[in-house]
């Protein structure tokens, strides 16, 4: 017969770690969670299950596939009813900043989510930055299958867009932070070229990383999901690099 103290113990220290994920959960979400099992699933990182489970489990892969969609319809919607005169172009590209993977990715840890994912750190999966930005998605994801579509769209809106973008400066910079580089180099006389510096994989993502190269010397460096989002991050940094020697290129 199993002793019963022991078993009480096992009990409890899996009840009060189950309470405190609860608690960070609705501390991120503002509400807590129905069906814990969903929001387990969304921390969970494909290399941690390789690592530790047997058999066919389920990641937070799926999650982020819905997430994804959740997100970008409540963004779309927000950003429709703020800019009733802006035209669709407009639209797609304030959206397209928010919802970025290196805008999730600081995101997520602006809202402590880092701290919550479950990944493998031992057999050499690299954590890189994008594991966040999936899991922030894959978060979307749990909350509207748990809560539905009302309660995710407050979560989104409430916990997410309103207190961490200031739209304002979204509206009034450009993206663009490539050709403006570029034309400031030719109005300079000064010579430019992008490189692709590295590349990581992790599961079926491929991050790139880009170095903007002035006169031979790196000015600036950045990450993406592309080669091509990899270069415009370089050209962001470059131009923050600019700016704080006192050339601000506008």
């Amino acid at each position: 017969m199993t002793p019963i103290r022991p078993v009480l113990r096992v009990f409890k220290r899996f009840f009060f770690k189950d309470k405190a994920f609860v608690r960070a959960v609705a501390q991120i979400t503002g509400m807590a969670p129905d069906n814990l099992h969903l929001y387990q699933l969304a921390f969970t990182h494909t290399s941690f299950v390789r690592q530790n489970l047997q058999g066919n489990q389920e990641t937070n892969e799926r999650l982020e596939f819905l997430g994804d969609a959740v997100l970008g319809t409540v963004v779309a919607e927000y950003l429709f009813k703020k800019y009733p005169y802006k035209d669709e172009g407009f639209l797609t590209e304030i959206r397209s900043r928010m919802v970025n993977r290196e805008s999730l990715n600081n995101l997520a840890v602006k809202v402590g989510l880092n701290a919550l994912i479950k990944v493998d750190n031992i057999s050499g999966v690299t954590r890189h930055k994008f594991i966040n930005g999936n899991a922030l998605e894959a978060l979307v994801g749990a909350v509207y299958l748990d809560k539905g579509y009302k309660d995710t769209k407050n979560f989104i809106l409430k916990k997410l867009i309103k207190p961490h973008f200031d739209l304002h400066q979204l509206t009034t910079t450009t993206s663009n932070f490539k050709s403006k580089l570029i034309e400031w180099a030719q109005g300079q006389n000064r010579s430019i070229r992008f490189e692709i510096i590295g590349q990581k994989q992790s599961g079926s993502t491929t991050e790139f990383t880009a170095a903007v190269v002035v006169d031979d010397e790196v000015l600036g460096s950045g990450s993406g999901l592309s080669k091509k989002k990899a270069e415009q991050a370089a050209a962001e940094k470059s131009m923050e690099a600019l700016k704080a020697a006192g050339i601000n290129i506008t």
